[in-house]
């Protein structure tokens, strides 16, 4: 379980990310512990990238249909500008974000800023995905959630892609993708 840090002593920022297949839960993560924040009278700023449409343009939403008003942008850069005056910082879909993305969550978590970072750590074919390895390394903690593999019911750490072919980034839910654990994952690739 997660424990907030206090900001006793000053304000201190840092990084979180939150991890893992899709299906696992990442996204209602995110946005659990964003209305935390709000509730605590935090100001809340919420990006995504803008290539994630699957649910809504503007609004994050988890599988489950909890969802949270978000800013999508074309570039990580963009959050340096947006994110003024503010306590806390969400990153939804991550791994879809340019490789600088790191390098604005620490330049956030430098300014005072709580920095919270959601997304898959790998793609489809079991390899690290976009900015996330480097988020990891950089991330003051770290939370990796699991799916349950949808053939054996064991905790899930792979996304498996049903259909063949196409670019690493595929934008998609159940009819494209399903959460399976190293062994069945590995059973048909």
């Amino acid at each position: 379980m997660f424990i907030e840090p206090s900001l006793s002593g000053g304000r201190r920022g840092w990084i979180e990310v939150v991890c893992g297949s899709m299906f696992s839960g990442k996204t209602e993560e995110l946005i659990r512990r964003l209305k935390r924040a709000k509730i605590a009278n935090l100001k809340v700023e919420i990006f995504k990238p803008h290539v994630d449409t699957r649910y809504d343009v503007e609004n994050i939403v988890s599988h489950d249909e909890n969802k949270i008003l978000s800013t999508p942008l074309e570039s990580s850069q963009q959050i340096l500008l947006l994110a003024t005056d503010v306590d806390v910082v969400g990153i939804d879909e991550a791994q879809f974000f340019d490789e600088e993305l790191p390098n604005v969550c620490e330049q956030l978590a430098l300014r005072g800023i709580r920095v919270i970072v959601a997304g898959l750590d790998m793609d489809f074919q079991g390899r690290p995905f976009g900015p996330i390895p480097q988020l990891l390394a950089k991330a003051d903690y770290i939370t990796k959630l699991h799916a349950i593999c949808v053939k054996c019911g064991n905790i899930a750490n792979n996304s498996y892609r049903k259909v063949a072919g196409g670019n690493t980034v595929l934008l998609g839910e159940k009819d494209l993708y399903e959460p399976r654990c190293r062994h069945c994952y590995h059973e048909n690739n």
